[in-house]
Parts: structure tokens; sequence; C-alpha cells
């Protein structure tokens, strides 16, 4: 059930953001990745893969895309001259700015679109609640002192 969830809010997010900005899913997670400012001015591309569950060689695409539109650049790695790291650009950030309102309220529509399927309702009040649905009992209760009915 939860890769059903998953699938299903991940194709409406990428739909909308295609549709209303003309950004893939990937290149959004890709831009949050690299606008964090704790993670440093820039991220190897392997680190960048790791955060946002893409392999290297589809990240190395990915953030050629983005250095072709001015949202990323590539560099050379500061210690080692072998290492390939990105960044985001000023351009970059303004557009991951501008898209981000738009795809929480995309991501906020995907589970209430969710919690009306009933097949995914009581996986999606978990996701938001941490309750569930069917039984109202939390999911972070002891399970032995609050046991769910299993009719």
């Amino acid at each position: 059930m939860a890769v059903r969830l998953l699938g299903r809010v991940e194709k409406q997010l990428d739909d909308t953001l295609q549709r209303e900005h003309g950004l893939p899913l990937s290149e959004y997670r890709a831009l949050c990745a690299l606008s964090r400012t704790e993670t440093g001015p820039a991220l190897r591309m392997g680190e960048l893969a790791d955060r946002i569950g893409l392999k290297d060689s589809t990240v190395t695409r990915l953030v050629g895309r983005l250095e072709g539109r001015g949202l990323a650049k590539r560099s050379s790695g500061a210690d080692d001259g072998r290492t390939v790291t990105t960044s985001i650009t000023s351009a970059g950030r303004q557009r991951y700015a501008a898209v981000t309102p738009m795809y929480r309220a995309a991501l906020g529509g995907a589970l209430e679109d969710a919690l009306a399927n009933v097949y995914l309702r009581d996986l999606t009040a978990w996701v938001l609640t941490g309750e569930s649905a069917v039984h109202g009992v939390s999911a972070l209760q002891n399970t032995d002192e609050n046991p769910a009915s299993t009719t």
C-alpha cells in the first residue's frame, strides 16, 4: 500500500510541476537539495544522488539539464580536481522559491485525494497524523497497551 500511495503522490506532483512550471519532480528535488544552506555551497554528484534517491548517472544528466537552463552550475571539487560538484545559481534559488508554494499545495492535494481512496485512506491518515483512520490508534503508541481491534 505504501508503494501505491507514494507512486500516486509522486505522479500527481510530477504532472503538476511539469504542467504549471515545466519542471519535473526530479529537478525540483535537486533544486531543493542544492538550496539547503547546511549542505555548504556545493554537493558532490554522488551526494546529490543519495539525497534525491537517483543513480549517479541519472543525476549527471539531470544536473546537465539544470545547468543548461542556468539553474545550477558544475565545477571541480575544491579538495580534489577529479571530483565534480554542483551548486544552485541565484536563478535556481529564485525558481525553487517560486515553485515551492505550488509544490506544497499539490502535495497537500495529492494526500487529500489519497484520503478519499478507500484502499489508501488508512495509510494516508497515518502519514498525515500518525493515527490510524480505521482504529483511531496512534501509530506511535505502544500497541501492547492499546491493541487495535482486528474486526
